[in-house]
């Protein structure tokens, strides 16, 4: 494997090394191999990572990224469930094949109150994102200008293929942290998630099929892992459900929901296992909890969570909720939840266990929820 350490393509501890990035990013695409970031505190603003390039954060390194919008080019990407385009995620992958962000140390998104998290959804920019689609304006067309548009994604590998996320730290995410969208073959790993700000999701599989999620850790502002597919008209338009995704030994310290489905699941949901996990702390909301309603629509079946131990939460342990923002049931796309088996769960303090909020004409159909046997229920003491 051919090293490519971005001092050797002129960046400097502690200067801007968005442009060394980039060309040692072009060199290691014609070889194959890693770009390394050593030891040291280097400022960037978006990274494209190529085709068989790994991106190589060594120990006591950090990428430092620049809160300016203007750093990040105009891109197509996916925001809260609809396509457009608009600010390039931190890290961004398009159409790329066996991409990878590597190593021990840390992402710093340089997020703050006064940067990314001021303005966390403007609202005129929304409102004309929901008009184009509703007036069915093709994506390419869904451009919004420098300066306008919406908080990026952290890292987003868009329509890519084989994906590895590994052991990094990442911290300070302007909006949704690991957001994978319409790929495959996706693995993160050993990473760790540090991120307390407005709809900070830890990782967000979108429309992705063939996923592992493991040993990883998250502090969010927002859910923890949040798997979704689109949203209303949008994401029924683009079809493509998130299927075949494998959590296992995560931890998770603080967020709304530590697994969660939705609510942008109008593409479908389904093949969901969860295993070997657990929540610590006080911070978090539920632990299983699944959320959409009758604008979102979609199938969200055959999720299967076992042996899932929880120190406490504020809310129900587990969360099924097909009025979600729409109490009232305003829309005509009814969602379907059904084979849903929650097993092996192990409870020390929730003011409720199970809760279920469905609707005439979205029953949640065929729920199993069954609590551990003797040896988890031992982890809680």
């Amino acid at each position: 494997m051919t090293d490519h350490l971005i001092t050797e393509y002129g960046a400097h501890a502690g200067a801007d090394s968005t442009a060394a990035l980039e060309r040692a990013i072009n060199a290691c695409q014609l070889t194959g191999g890693r770009v390394v970031v050593p030891p040291g505190r280097f400022r960037t603003g978006a990274i494209r990572l190529r085709s068989n390039v790994e991106l190589h954060i060594s120990a006591g390194a950090t990428l430092k990224f620049d809160p300016d919008p203007a750093a990040y080019p105009i891109v197509r990407t996916r925001w809260q469930g609809i396509e457009c385009y608009s600010h390039s995620p931190l890290i961004y992958a398009y159409d790329e094949v066996n991409v990878a962000i590597t190593g021990p140390g840390t992402l710093d998104g340089g997020a703050t109150p006064d940067t990314w998290w001021r303005d966390t959804k403007p609202v005129d920019d929304w409102t004309r994102l929901l008009r184009m689609v509703a007036d069915d304006v093709p994506v390419e067309e869904r451009v919004f200008a420098p300066g306008h548009g919406f908080r990026p994604s952290f890292v987003q590998p868009y329509a890519c293929r084989r994906v590895r996320i590994e052991d990094v730290r990442i911290v300070n995410a302007p909006m949704w942290v690991i957001h994978p969208v319409l790929s495959s073959d996706v693995l993160v790993r050993g990473v760790s998630v540090d991120s307390r700000g407005p709809n900070n999701d830890g990782c967000n599989p979108d429309s992705c099929r063939d996923v592992v999620i493991s040993g990883c850790s998250f502090e969010t502002g927002d859910d923890c892992i949040a798997i979704k597919s689109g949203r209303d008209d949008d994401g029924r338009r683009v079809g493509r459900a998130c299927e075949n995704v494998v959590i296992e030994d995560c931890r998770f310290g603080a967020g709304h929901g530590a697994v969660t489905i939705g609510s942008e699941v109008s593409g479908g949901v389904r093949t969901v296992v969860a295993r070997d996990l657990r929540t610590t702390g006080a911070d978090l909301d539920h632990a299983v909890r699944i959320k959409t309603n009758s604008h979102r629509g979609g199938v969200i079946e055959n999720i299967r969570v076992r042996d899932l131990v929880v120190e406490t939460v504020n809310g129900a342990a587990v969360l099924i909720d097909v009025r979600h923002a729409d109490p009232g049931i305003t829309g005509n796309h009814h969602p379907t939840v059904r084979g849903i088996s929650v097993t092996g769960l192990a409870v020390g303090a929730a003011p409720r266990l199970v809760e279920v909020r469905d609707a005439p004409l979205s029953p949640v159909l065929d729920l199993t929820v069954q609590s551990a046997d003797a040896e988890n229920l031992e982890q809680l003491h």
